[in-house]
């Protein structure tokens, strides 16, 4: 799914740089009385620092690069798409195996469009939105993204507060309190010289979402050609299809699209020296594919350990009801690894969340709000809703409608402005490029309007 133009530079940006460091030597190198050459030895050329051997530069270069599609990637593994893959694999066993690859695939396009953006642009997609529109326009977007932050926000800690009712017997709402004040800890690493920080403890925390959500296999494991059997595309009457539908419509969350363009270059602290543009874009490839591999191969590890384990028992449709199913089918020892994933996945999502939406006041309205104040606004509605919903579960069914609904505003601007010739020079997207991005992003917002129709209607 990489532009052409992009590829086509995997051997010749090594050329470059093998040719631009024989320049400082090539001309004049007999001659000792060359003071210009020796004068500033505290600065040397930056193709001198990359003598020892290209492979240990391009290690150390890659190294760099990688870390931030692993934040994006937590909100693909947060308590919504733990719900909605156990719930497949419980009602249809291994069926739809082959709708969350699919998913994941499209999944690595979309976020290597938004980092591809904010590379080249150095800029983020509110950012971009916030300059080419009037003081009305920005206004209602931030509005409409707002809500959306919200609405992420609201499974987030949901989420959460139910993996600490689980494990330590927390009331939903104090339990709510605790995901808040603890994620808001974790966004004070966020940012300037401790943003490499807070990648780390998201990424540890995705290892951990990752062993909690896989455990059960090693109890349990699957038949690999059941497994195997499920990537053959078929459905198994209209219930089936409206499964896929909320599998595939529910694959891209909008503030990961708004985020990942400033993830790039958040990841760099102010004046730290940044590869090339195209070292940045191929490290970013390797960086999503990494990266959503993982959570794909979480999404895939929960629908195989339901179809495994659980298919057939009732009760999984919610998040408590899986884990008490896990726990009787598997043991005590793999309902508690559950929950603790599944509260890895609430602190590190909600954190993220967060950051989304301040990243999104920032570029639309140009307002640098304090990071506690922007959790103070997604989480207060959360707790309200933990305070008097006596069905948890249905908000979470109502937070995904509202991020479905958002899902066409955070898309179709990223595909414009990616083939955008004045934003994107050289690197805009081909027309090749452009036409798969544009039938991914119709496919999926196709679905997102059937998802939102059917569970308004009552059919979902």
């Amino acid at each position: 799914m990489s532009d052409m133009s992009d590829m086509s530079d995997m051997s010749g940006g090594s050329v470059t740089a093998e040719q631009s460091a024989r320049t400082p030597n090539s001309p004049q190198s007999p001659s000792a009385s060359q003071p210009s050459l020796t004068r500033h030895p505290a600065q040397p050329h930056p193709a001198q620092s990359t003598q020892p051997t290209h492979s240990t530069h391009h290690g150390h270069a890659l190294a760099s690069i990688l870390g931030p599609a692993f934040v994006a990637a937590v909100a693909y593994v947060d308590p919504g798409n733990v719900a909605a893959n156990i719930t497949s694999g419980a009602r249809y066993g291994y069926l739809l195996v082959w709708v969350l690859v699919l998913a994941n695939l499209m999944s690595v396009l979309i976020q290597y469009q938004s980092a591809k953006l904010g590379i080249v642009t150095g800029k983020s997609l509110p950012q971009i939105l916030g300059e080419r529109m009037g003081d009305a326009g920005r206004y209602m977007f931030f509005m409409q993204a707002e809500v959306i932050a919200i609405a992420t926000d609201l499974a987030e800690v949901i989420g959460g507060a139910i993996a600490l009712r689980l494990l330590f017997g927390l009331p939903l709402f104090w339990g709510g309190c605790v995901i808040g004040a603890v994620s808001t800890v974790l966004l004070w690493f966020q940012g300037g010289r401790t943003h490499r920080v807070f990648e780390k403890i998201v990424i540890a925390m995705l290892l951990v979402i990752t062993f909690g959500f896989i455990a059960g296999l090693f109890v349990d494991p699957p038949n690999g050609g059941d497994v195997l059997a499920g990537l053959v595309p078929r459905f198994r009457g209209a219930d089936s299809v409206l499964m896929a539908s909320s599998i595939l419509g529910a694959t891209v969350m909008p503030h990961a699209i708004y985020l990942h363009s400033t993830l790039v270059n958040d990841h760099y602290a102010p004046g730290e020296e940044k590869p090339d543009t195209r070292q940045l874009l191929r490290g970013s490839k390797i960086d999503v594919v990494w990266a959503l591999a993982l959570a794909g191969t979480v999404n895939l590890a929960l629908l195989v350990l339901a179809a495994n384990s659980l298919y057939g028992m009732n009760g999984t449709d919610t998040i408590e009801g899986a884990q008490h199913a896990i726990e009787m089918v598997l043991g005590p020892a793999v309902g508690t690894i559950f929950s603790i994933g599944l509260l890895a996945s609430s602190l590190s999502s909600t954190s993220v969340g967060t950051y989304a939406g301040s990243e999104i006041m920032r570029g639309l309205l140009h307002i640098h709000a304090p990071m506690w104040a922007c959790r103070v606004v997604t989480l207060v509605p959360a707790l309200v809703v933990l305070w008097f919903s006596a069905n948890p579960t249905y908000a979470l069914v109502i937070g995904q409608v509202v991020l479905s609904i958002g899902i066409p505003f955070a898309i179709i601007p990223l595909m414009r402005y990616t083939r955008d010739q004045e934003l994107m020079g050289k690197y805009r997207d081909s027309m090749v490029k452009h036409v798969v991005f544009l039938l991914v992003a119709v496919l999926i917002i196709a679905l997102n309007v059937v998802l939102v129709y059917l569970t308004m209607t009552g059919q979902n």
